[in-house]
């Protein structure tokens, strides 16, 4: 969603008009789709207006949705697999978990991508929807919905927000002059311009544009927005861009265009009070937050009675994870389209760094991106989610390098691979596979502590330390293999009973770090539970009850051998 955008429709235009290969079929087709998302987006069985019957506290995690005209590289894979991991954590932990991505399909620059290939709008956008969709289930990602922003019920939601933000008069027309590049979908002013007349962002050329727009009245609410900020000191993290966005909200904010001239943008979604003006890419995009949730049902007429009681949804959502070059969008423009339509503001912001290429960021503008995928099939899924969430600190930027992806690899074959080999064969050499019933408490301190480290880390969105704690953990246990010495142990018969703590403390350890281990891991670590006699990687605040002895043991081949033997 570097962009925004999504959905389509006919030549006549209007709401009533839209066409989509995604609404084919007669009206009550269409509105039988839409119901059937609204449901689901609220929790309810079977459509309807049905209410959350799970007693589970609920999570709402998104990502940005991807602008669909490139492949999916290693900055759109860090956002989707640190959500991910956040999600896992979360249905570790209990809770009822929501987590969204997508494709974000509408645009100039979707329009245009289109035309030189040869291709519809929609059939680009099909074909990039499925390469994220793929490239989402190589890497294990688990998301709950992917959003489409040409879908259905998507269309109709941004009709019933922004005829409800018109209702409340907080849009009006005006003529725009300005310049406006189309790679980043926005405007800007003569004082803004790069040398040279380019665009301060990408660099690229500049088209000098006079038209008729819509906008939205942002600079009414942008007090509202500061006492925001500064009365919640987490709701955008890390520090450094909560106070990026309040030196920016420093000088008086300007309305906000939320529409472009049909005659130019075609491939948008329709103004539900003019259809010779498209949505604002950016605004559509944003709103597909709202779709997801359930909040504003999209079978309603586009006034106030579209929008729910928000009780009953997914809204607001927890955590909206996004690159830090796109906050002022999620920062300021979404919280202020939000109180103009009278809805709550997201609970928290997490704006995570860049991944850079020496210096420059990763871009496919700079030619300088990483294919995930391509280090997926060398080293597996699992290290290269190991690799991007414990190489980047949660908020900062990070420099790929091959040579840092091997020393993490190294990392995991050497710390957590090597442990899990060790102690399971040893169980197989001295107790016959079965682990025998012994005091399993010989590490108690250091489980304790660092399922204290690790839960803080991750309420605090510090992710990376989370995984530092967990690695911690595995180098203690390690340590303990040298000192108790379980091989020494086993050659006299007298000292059976110090082998056979030994050997349970080993095993209860080795099943923490499976639920450790497991929200970046999720492969890895349930080869590692089988190994250890159990059904599944068990939810962290049971793994260090559960009572080690008589669980049947098989030797845990390699999780992380030789990247030539390495199977994806």
């Amino acid at each position: 969603m570097p962009t925004g955008g999504q959905g389509s429709q006919n030549p006549e235009g209007g709401r009533g008009g839209r066409v989509c290969r995604h609404l084919r079929g007669d009206r009550d087709a269409a509105t039988g789709g839409r119901r059937a998302a609204h449901a689901r987006a609220r929790g309810a069985e079977g459509g309807g207006t049905g209410r959350i019957v799970s007693q589970a506290p609920r999570t709402y995690i998104t990502t940005p949705i991807y602008y669909a005209n490139g492949e999916p590289h290693i900055g759109h894979a860090y956002t989707t697999l640190l959500a991910d991991t956040l999600a896992r954590y979360q249905r570790q932990a209990g809770a009822d978990v929501l987590f969204l991505t997508g494709t974000d399909e509408h645009g100039q620059k979707i329009q245009e991508a289109a035309e030189k290939r040869g291709l519809s709008p929609i059939e680009l956008c099909d074909e990039m929807a499925a390469r994220f969709r793929n490239a989402w289930k190589r890497l294990d990602i688990g998301h709950d919905r992917f959003m489409r922003t040409t879908e259905a019920d998507h269309l109709a939601v941004v009709g019933a927000f922004l005829t409800r933000l018109d209702a409340r008069g907080h849009v009006y027309a005006d003529t725009y002059r300005g310049w406006y590049c189309v790679h980043e979908e926005r405007f800007w002013t003569e004082k803004d311009l790069a040398v040279g007349g380019l665009c301060p962002t990408c660099d690229r050329p500049l088209r000098e544009i006079e038209e008729k727009n819509y906008f939205f009245r942002m600079s009414h609410f942008q007090g509202d927005l500061v006492r925001h900020i500064e009365e919640h000191p987490d709701w955008i993290v890390p520090e450094t861009r909560r106070n990026e966005v309040l030196g920016f909200l420093q000088k008086p904010l300007s309305d906000l265009s939320i529409s472009r001239p049909r005659a130019r943008v075609s491939w948008g979604i329709p103004l539900p009070f003019d259809s010779n003006q498209t949505t604002y890419v950016w605004v559509d995009a944003l709103i597909n937050y709202l779709t997801a949730s359930g909040a504003i049902d999209p079978n309603a007429a586009a006034d106030d009675q579209g929008f729910d009681d928000v009780a009953g949804s997914r809204w607001p959502a927890d955590l909206h994870i996004i690159g830090k070059d796109i906050v002022t969008t999620h920062a300021v423009y979404w919280p202020t389209l939000l109180m103009g339509v009278g809805l709550p503001l997201p609970k928290r912001i997490l704006a995570h760094g860049w991944w850079t290429v020496g210096r420059d960021k990763m871009s496919k503008s700079l030619g300088n991106t990483v294919d995930p995928l391509e280090l997926r099939e060398e080293f597996g899924t699992d290290a290269l989610r190991w690799y991007l969430l414990r190489e980047m600190p949660t908020g900062s930027d990070a420099s790929y390098t091959p040579e840092r992806f091997l020393a993490r690899y190294d990392e995991l074959a050497n710390v957590l691979g090597n442990l899990a080999s060790r102690v399971t064969s040893m169980i197989v050499r001295y107790r016959e596979g079965q682990v025998p019933d012994g005091d399993p408490g010989g590490l108690d301190g250091a489980i304790v502590g660092t399922l204290e480290r690790f839960h803080a880390a991750m309420t605090a969105l510090r992710v990376h330390e989370g995984l530092d704690s967990a690695m911690d953990l595995a180098r203690t246990v390690n340590g303990y293999v040298e000192t108790s010495e379980p091989w020494a142990l086993a050659k006299t018969p007298s000292r059976g009973g110090e082998l056979d703590a030994a050997l349970a403390t080993l095993t209860r350890a080795l099943v923490v770090i499976s639920a450790l281990f497991f929200p970046v891991m999720p492969g890895k670590m349930t080869e590692l539970a089988a190994g250890l006699g159990l059904n599944e990687v068990p939810p962290l605040q049971a793994a260090a009850r559960i009572v080690p002895a008589g669980l049947r043991v098989r030797k845990v081949p390699p999780l992380f051998p030789k990247p030539e033997a390495v199977d994806t």
